[in-house]
């Protein structure tokens, strides 16, 4: 089974839950044991877990710019001059998925672990993400 979920992003640094919307599919299937894949359709948008609290959600932004600033040259800017390569090398290393089992017709996550949508690029965009779930 496969489900959609949209949504529309501020920019750079607009981090979303959608542990419900993915929970919604996962329940829609009736898939009772078996796992969950959630995908992020686009290069500069991620998907991890996470405790969305305030604090870790600034903790990550900070790590992202870091890691990949600002105001270094990406090799991509000098070819496509969009100012965004740093949102492409920063969605590719935390991932465009996760994958989380199904058990008992639920997504075994923790307490405090939530399914977070990153978006990395400059400017707000609409985003799609695929739930795809297979089990029995």
């Amino acid at each position: 089974m496969s489900a959609e979920i949209k949504l529309r992003t501020k920019g750079e640094g607009d981090v979303r839950d959608i542990t419900a919307d993915a929970a919604k599919a996962v329940s829609d299937s009736k898939v009772k044991d078996g796992i969950a894949t959630i995908f992020v359709v686009g290069s500069t948008a991620a998907i991890t877990t996470l405790e969305f609290e305030p604090g870790l959600v600034a903790d990550m932004r900070g790590a992202a710019e870091r890691l990949f600033p600002k105001g270094i040259e990406y090799e991509h800017h000098r070819r496509w001059d969009d100012g965004n390569g740093r949102s492409h090398v920063r969605a590719a290393f935390v991932g465009p998925s996760v994958t989380i089992p199904i058990v008992k017709g639920r997504l075994a996550l923790g307490t405090w672990q939530q399914i977070i949508l990153l978006e990395y690029d400059v400017r707000p965009r609409e985003r799609t993400v695929v739930v795809q779930v297979v089990g029995r």
